[in-house]
């Protein structure tokens, strides 16, 4: 935490300007609230962001909150759903932004237009998998150093803009003997899985633990009722996130 608050006070001298000065001094102030269950205010934006897991399936060219086409078949979709059920009288608007094979870099390039000109109050974010996995292929440079620097400056960037947004952060996780993944994933995906926990508590986040999440739910039933391959959600997977999701709100 003494690490953002030096950044963001680094910046605000940096930068300068009343604009600029004004919203770096709310996020360095927002950041400094401890996470907690997060409350749904009327007339919210709530913001689903990642890759394939939130994908899912959502027809992109669909750009429109609280519709069905816009969000795929995934945890986001029974998530948003319930939460347009239960608080249908606060007016709230849900977005999935979601694109299958996104790491935090391809999060970064779209940044702008998928998440700050959203001005979501509430931001969800489930990114990782792509920046373990595409660097497990070959397809990819970057190590959890580099997703951790990459994640921070994402948030750092999200802040500044959106000083009061309030941040639930889900773990990567790997179902081992399912598909692509087995025990070679760990336990180096563990350190990405770490990387996220630390993140979700330098920013104050509201962290789901996914990995811990699937762990127990394979003591019903195994990896493959739960998930295709290992990362990509059944329609129980789908709900077992999504009910886990629900928990961090109220």
């Amino acid at each position: 935490m003494d690490n953002r608050r030096n950044f963001l006070q680094k910046s605000l001298l940096t930068l300068g300007g009343a604009l600029v000065g004004t919203s770096l001094l709310n996020a360095k102030e927002n950041i400094g609230v401890a996470a907690k269950k997060i409350t749904i205010n009327q007339n919210d934006v709530i913001l689903f962001q990642g890759d394939s897991i939130t994908d899912h399936g959502r027809k992109r060219d669909n750009l429109e909150p609280n519709n069905t086409d816009a969000f795929g078949k995934g945890y986001a979709m029974i998530a948003a759903s319930q939460l347009l059920n239960k608080y249908a009288d606060k007016n709230i608007q849900i977005y999935n932004r979601g694109i299958s094979g996104n790491k935090v870099p391809q999060l970064a390039e779209r940044w702008t237009t998928d998440c700050i000109a959203l001005k979501p109050n509430i931001l969800s974010i489930m990114i990782g998998i792509n920046d373990y996995w595409h660097k497990r292929n070959g397809n990819y440079e970057g190590s959890a150093e580099t997703y951790k620097d990459n994640y921070r400056k994402l948030l750092d960037q999200t802040l500044v803009a959106l000083p009061q947004v309030r941040l639930i952060i889900g773990e990567p996780f790997g179902v081992k003997n399912v598909s692509h993944v087995d025990d070679t994933w760990f336990p180096e995906l563990t350190r990405y899985q770490e990387v996220a926990s630390e993140i979700a508590k330098e920013y104050r986040a509201v962290f789901i633990p996914y990995q811990s999440i699937f762990d127990k739910a394979e003591k019903r039933a195994n990896g493959k009722y739960w998930t295709t391959d290992g990362v990509h959600t059944s329609l129980a997977g789908a709900n077992l996130m999504a009910q886990h999701w629900l928990d961090t709100v109220k």
